[in-house]
Formats: C-alpha cells, sequence, structure tokens
C-alpha cells in the first residue's frame, strides 16, 4: 500500500512492461533452495492486504516445494522499523526479499546498495535500481467493474466510500467505482471519507456506520482491515470487498470482491532466481495480466448482474473497455478528459482529480 503522496517520479511507470532487464544474478549453490523473505505492514489477519501477500507466499511454496524456502515478518513499521528488518533477512541469507508497502520503498533502495547481490522486489514502489525490481496492479480495473455491480443494487443512487490517503491509486480506485456504477446507473452518487491511516479497524468501522447513517446502501473502501465489511453485515447494508474474498465475515453483505492475485508473480520472480535469469524492472498488471480479479459474489446479486460484471472483465482483458475513457468530467464541473479519448497510463499514475458523481473533495 501507499502512505505517501507519490512524487512525479512515479511516471516512470507509465513505461510499462513485464520486464526491463537491468541486472541478473548468478545461480544460487546447486541443490540449496531458494530463501525468500516477505515483509508485511500489518497482522495476517482473515482477509485483506497482508492476507493476500500470504496467500502468494504460500503460491510460491506449492509451486516450487523444496526448491525454495520462504519466510515472513508481519505487522512492520515503515520506516526504520522497515529497514532493520529488511537488512536482518538481508544478513538471514536471503536471495530475495519482497517488501509490499509503498513505505518501505526507501528502506528498501537503502538496504539494497548494501546487499547487491540480494535481489528485491518493491510492491507498490516505482524506484527501482540494479537489484531493485518493482511492481503493482491496476486495482483501478477491478473498482470499475465493482462499481457496475453497485450501480445495479443501489436502492439510494448512493454509494459510499471509506479511503485512506488521498493518493493517485486511491483516487484511480474512487473515480473508477464512480465510473463504473454511473455507466449502468446516471443517478449514481459515491460520498466519501477519508480516514489518513490504512489499517485502523475502530476508525473503519465508524466512517461506515457514519456512511450508512446518511442513506448510504452500498460501500465500497480503500483500507486494511475488514471493519467495513463487517460493519455492513451489522447494518443489513451492501459492500464490496476488498483485496480478498470476505464473503466468510460478511456472507450477505458482500456483492462482489476485488481481489489481488500475487501468487503467479512472486513465483516467476522466485525461479528467475533460481535460474540465474532474475532482471530488475518495472510491472503494472492488471486484470488481461491475472493480477486483479473480480468474483465471488454474494447471494444478493441476480444472476444477470454477475454475467454483466463478468462479461465486462472479459472487455477489460482484451482491451475493448477501458475504464478511464472520456468523456470524463470532475466534480467541480471542469472537462478532463473529451470524448474519443483514454488516459494514458502516466495520467492515470498522476491522477489529482475526483470525477463527476463523487461528494467530497481530496484531503489535504
Amino acid at each position: 500500500m501507499y502512505k505517501n503522496l507519490v512524487p512525479a517520479g512515479a511516471l516512470a511507470l507509465a513505461a510499462v512492461c513485464f520486464s526491463i532487464p537491468v541486472f541478473s544474478q548468478t545461480k544460487p549453490a546447486s541443490g540449496e533452495p531458494v530463501k525468500a523473505g516477505f515483509v508485511y505492514v500489518s497482522p495476517v489477519t482473515e482477509a485483506g492486504w497482508t492476507k493476500q501477500h500470504d496467500e502468494g507466499r504460500k503460491a510460491v511454496e506449492a509451486a516450487l516445494g523444496s526448491k525454495v524456502r520462504t519466510t515472513f515478518v508481519e505487522n512492520v513499521p515503515e520506516g526504520a522499523d522497515a529497514e532493520r528488518v529488511i537488512r536482518d533477512l538481508a544478513r538471514q541469507g536471503h536471495q530475495i526479499i519482497f517488501t509490499p508497502s509503498f513505505g518501505y520503498m526507501e528502506p528498501t533502495l537503502k538496504v539494497a546498495k548494501d546487499f547487491p547481490d540480494v535481489k528485491f522486489e518493491s510492491i507498490t514502489g516505482y524506484k527501482t535500481a540494479p537489484n531493485v525490481a518493482t511492481a503493482n496492479a491496476r486495482y483501478y480495473e477491478g473498482r470499475y467493474l465493482a462499481g457496475i455491480a453497485a450501480g445495479r443494487l443501489t436502492q439510494t443512487n448512493l454509494a459510499g466510500y471509506v479511503a485512506g490517503f488521498p493518493i493517485p491509486e486511491v483516487l484511480q480506485g474512487i473515480n473508477a467505482f464512480t465510473l463504473g456504477m454511473r455507466s449502468v446507473n446516471l443517478k449514481a452518487e459515491v460520498k466519501v471519507v477519508w480516514l489518513n491511516a490504512w489499517f485502523d479497524p475502530p476508525k473503519e468501522r465508524d466512517a461506515a456506520m457514519a456512511l450508512f447513517n446518511q442513506n448510504v446502501d452500498v460501500i465500497a473502501f480503500h483500507t486494511g482491515s475488514t471493519a467495513v465489511m463487517a460493519a455492513a453485515q451489522e447494518r443489513g447494508k451492501l459492500a464490496v470487498a476488498y483485496h480478498s474474498d470476505m464473503r466468510k465475515l460478511a456472507p450477505d453483505a458482500q456483492i462482489v470482491a476485488v481481489t489481488h492475485q500475487w501468487g503467479d508473480y512472486y513465483t516467476r520472480r522466485v525461479q528467475a532466481v533460481m535460474d540465474g535469469t532474475w532482471k530488475s524492472g518495472t510491472v503494472w498488471g492488471g486484470v488481461k495480466e491475472g493480477m486483479i480479479r473480480v468474483g465471488d459474489f454474494g447471494p444478493r446479486v441476480p444472476k444477470t448482474v454477475q454475467a454483466e460484471v463478468l462479461a465486462r472483465q472479459k472487455d477489460i482483458a482484451s482491451g475493448k473497455l477501458q475504464p478511464f475513457a472520456g468523456p470524463i468530467t470532475d466534480n467541480e464541473g471542469r472537462e478532463v478528459l473529451p470524448k474519443g479519448q483514454s488516459m494514458t497510463d502516466a495520467q492515470i499514475l498522476a491522477m489529482n482529480f475526483l470525477v463527476s458523481g463523487v461528494q467530497g473533495r481530496i484531503a489535504k
């Protein structure tokens, strides 16, 4: 996850691809398993951001068996603590270390300078080095699809959105969700509450309850816990799960889940270390690459709506549907993109506005 606003340097990610060759390392000693380390910004819970990355770690173990040995450290704050943990993993002989939180980017780069033979994967970061690669997912594609379901199911035409920090990734999600809703329901609007926190279950719950008290009947969120889903379940409202399938926690509330699938990417990167073919580079994958998936429909979603969402998912995968296609107007009436154009990756990565239909402003 991100913690701070992304500088203009993030636009380097606009050169999206699945490998930008920079540097490769020699193979590990013959017969020795690759040691892969993972650093998590929150505890491993039943569902959520960290859960999905831990599922990716388990997928590596399942795919590579005795050829790999993984370890993880959970609930590591961004900053000095992260640097200490990452450095410890490098000293312990891990050949590849995954750091999935934006606030880990600088600590990762700092440690990487001191351990040039160790490979690092900065997940959601944007700065690379000869032994540091970056990867992120096009979460907004899933948000658009979830918006279609929400737009079909809302009775009040008002959705809520509990948001962490006002950074481009979060703005992309809010805007895509709103555009998805309004693609099937022109009356739909989205009310946003900013938390300035990623993982704070009590605050997440309070924000959801406040939105429900303002006529919201379907809710989405960009935070790290399951608190919003639990609140929706308690109040009899509808909710979009994020990161993970959360039907176990909100069996009646969940209409759909936007899930992140890291297993394939993580496995390929560990395999590359094993083969001696690892290269630094940048990845920004979405529905097409299997890194984002929408599904896990709840019982209150008609089959026709499920079919519609899945059909649009195929359209995104094929390139037929672009979530950020014009005309797009911001919520202050200014034209952002004319009809017939689609936003470039650079524009998406630098997003700093809220689309028409969003109630509220970008938090300072």
